[in-house]
């Protein structure tokens, strides 16, 4: 079945697990964005820590891994094609096992919550600075999208390690 092409996702995964499926969760972005009201295409790479560590530092001068980066796109588009870039999702498959082992559920639900995450802060919501406009729309869509309780829901909990923020829009290449 092909996506409209004001829908296209692209799912990598750097270290294959017997227990993704890089299409099933190509499929679950395509849903996130749909109700996020999200168009334009989102690559989603399922990376270690080592990776976002380096991404962490380098766009938010942080020197540790976090669990999902959101990399918004420029106006622009994609250079030389007529398809619009949402942006690209970064994902620590490791940080996303320990938090699916804490809370008790599968790797592959722990990555689509980051993934409705990361399709929110492309689609311009961000929970450091809108007043619980991004907790409230997620935990909406975590419930019509039958997930596991949000990531913003969970950063505001005590004892909570994650602390995640929207990357600049401008991108650097």
């Amino acid at each position: 079945m092909a996506l409209p092409s004001v829908l296209r996702q692209v799912v990598t995964i750097e270290n294959r697990n017997a227990e993704l499926s890089a299409q099933a969760l190509t499929l679950f972005t395509a849903r996130a964005q749909r109700a996020a009201g999200l168009r334009g295409e989102v690559n989603v790479l399922i990376t270690d820590n080592k990776v976002m560590r380096d991404l962490n530092g380098r766009f938010r001068q942080k020197s540790k891994p976090t669990d999902v980066l959101s990399f918004p796109a420029d106006a622009n588009g994609v250079h030389g094609s007529p398809r619009k870039l949402a942006g690209d999702i970064a994902i620590s498959a490791e940080i996303a096992a320990e938090n699916a082992q804490r809370l008790g559920h599968s790797l592959a639900d722990e990555l689509k919550v980051l993934i409705l995450h990361g399709v929110l802060h492309l689609a311009g919501y961000d929970h450091e600075s809108d007043k619980g406009e991004m907790a409230a729309k997620e935990e909406h869509l975590r419930r019509t999208l039958k997930l596991a309780g949000s990531l913003t829901s969970r950063a505001s909990s005590p004892g909570s390690r994650r602390k995640s923020a929207p990357l600049p829009r401008k991108r650097s290449e």
